[in-house]
This record gives structure tokens, C-alpha cells and sequence, in this order.
């Protein structure tokens, strides 16, 4: 049976290897068949593709591969917050500079 084309991009995603992804696959489409008793339709499908992003979320959990986007994130939202309250600040003191410019230029 053919792998959907988007296998590679799923198998990269979860981040296992592509021929991992279609021992899943296999196995979820065994698993659709068992289920549906058909083979070919939109039901078929549905549940083969259930199974397969089910089984791909088990094997991505217990793949040793440590999260480090969430930390970096954060880091960077972290690093980035005194340029941003200098930003405003700054902001601040150019609105009331110009405020207190255009009240200076109308009262001479």
C-alpha cells in the first residue's frame, strides 16, 4: 500500500525517521481495517489517519529529545523586555516633548 505524501513532512514533525513513519503508517492502516471493516472510503481513511497521528504522538513521546524551544522562547521574551520598556519609555518622553512643544509655540 502507498504512504500519503505527506508522510516525510509528519515524520519530521514528530521527529522520527521516514521509515518509522511507515511502520506506522502500516500499522495504522491495519489497525483503520480492523476497526472499519471497509477498505477505500472517507471512513477508512479518517481512521487510518487517526491512528497514524495517534501512534505518531506515542513514538514522539518516548524519543529522548529534550524541548528546548518553549526555554529559548522564553529566554529571548526575557532578554527582549528592557529594550521594550526603554522603547516605551522613550515613546513616552517624545509624546509629552512634542505635547509640551506645541503648547510652548502656541502660547508664543
Amino acid at each position: 500500500m502507498k504512504t500519503p505524501k505527506l508522510l516525510p513532512w509528519y515524520a519530521r514533525k514528530a521527529g522520527v525517521s521516514e521509515e518509522r513513519a511507515t511502520v506506522l503508517w502500516r500499522k495504522a492502516v491495519r489497525e483503520a481495517t480492523a476497526e472499519t471493516g471497509w477498505v477505500g472510503n472517507a471512513e477508512y481513511w479518517g481512521a487510518a489517519m487517526d491512528h497514524f497521528l495517534a501512534l505518531l504522538e506515542a513514538e514522539r513521546d518516548t524519543l529522548c529529545a529534550p524541548r528546548v524551544t518553549p526555554l529559548v522562547r522564553s529566554q529571548n521574551r526575557m532578554w527582549r523586555l528592557p529594550l521594550l520598556a526603554m522603547e516605551d519609555v522613550f515613546t513616552a518622553i517624545s509624546a509629552n516633548w512634542q505635547r509640551n512643544l506645541d503648547t510652548f509655540r502656541k502660547a508664543a
